[in-house]
């Protein structure tokens, strides 16, 4: 896979369209976003006749994941990142880590992480490993009463390199703080696709673009930037050959690993 280097590689990243991924870490097996509708569209529960528009199947069921020890939520309350089959999915899962409020609502095997609180897992060789939640902002600032909470994460061990999950972040502030506590990142998985939403802060960006998308790898000194939630729903402004074009431009295009 382009832009893989040989410590990205102890840590296996699959993208399987939208937010979607499964990461390999210290022989866990993580899912991020879990969506696996076919396309449809979703009420938004706004004033107005708002929809989420998913445009693309997608490539995996749940069942053909196997084996799943944790679950990473960004957050709960958009079908673009929980949609009817990933709600089914999660009571199969050990854990689902989200966001405090998102564990409220879940209820069951949901474990909230508020900004820099963390979790050990046992991993099977009998270390450990730590998910620590990281401050995310699904818009601009103030979005909150309407976008809802949202959290990214950071995997950690003594042994093992780094990887950054951004969830839908917007704030590039968010990701220097990251950045200032976990730099340098192995592999930041990162919701690109520039979402934006016409009926909504007048436009404003919801997650970030290829553009910030180079300037967060910057930050975070990520030796692998694995792209995600750019494809499958219409809300998304930029795709595959956008983040291509700003990496390049920022040369980081070595860096990209289209994990698919």
């Amino acid at each position: 896979m382009p832009g893989t280097s040989a410590t990205g590689e102890k840590i296996p990243v699959r993208v399987y369209g939208g937010p979607t991924a499964t990461i390999e870490y210290g022989g866990l097996r993580f899912v991020t976003d879990p969506t696996f509708d076919p396309p449809g569209e979703y009420p938004m529960p706004l004033p107005g006749d708002h929809k989420l528009v998913k445009t693309e199947p997608s490539p995996v069921t749940a069942a053909d994941l196997g084996r799943v020890d944790a679950v990473l939520l960004s957050h709960d309350e958009h079908d673009d990142n929980l949609d009817n089959a990933g709600r089914a999915f999660l009571p199969g899962a050990p854990v689902v880590f989200t966001t405090v409020s998102g564990a409220g609502r879940l209820g069951g095997n949901a474990h909230g992480l508020a900004f820099w609180e963390t979790a050990e897992l046992w991993r099977p060789d009998g270390g450990t490993m730590t998910v620590t939640g990281v401050p995310a902002r699904h818009g601009p600032v103030g979005c909150e009463p309407v976008t809802g909470d949202v959290i990214g994460f950071v995997l950690t061990s003594d042994d093992l390199p780094s990887v950054y999950v951004s969830g839908d972040n917007a704030a590039l502030e968010h990701v220097e703080e990251i950045a200032g506590k976990f730099a340098p990142v192995d592999t930041a998985v990162l919701f690109l696709g520039g979402a934006r939403m016409p009926f909504a802060f007048e436009g404003a960006l919801l997650t970030l673009d290829s553009a910030q998308g180079a300037r967060a790898a910057q930050m975070l000194g990520a030796r692998r930037v694995v792209p995600a939630h750019f494809d499958s729903w219409a809300h998304f402004q930029e795709g595959r050959d956008e983040i291509e074009a700003a990496f390049t431009g920022a040369g980081l295009a070595d860096r990209l690993d289209f994990a698919g």
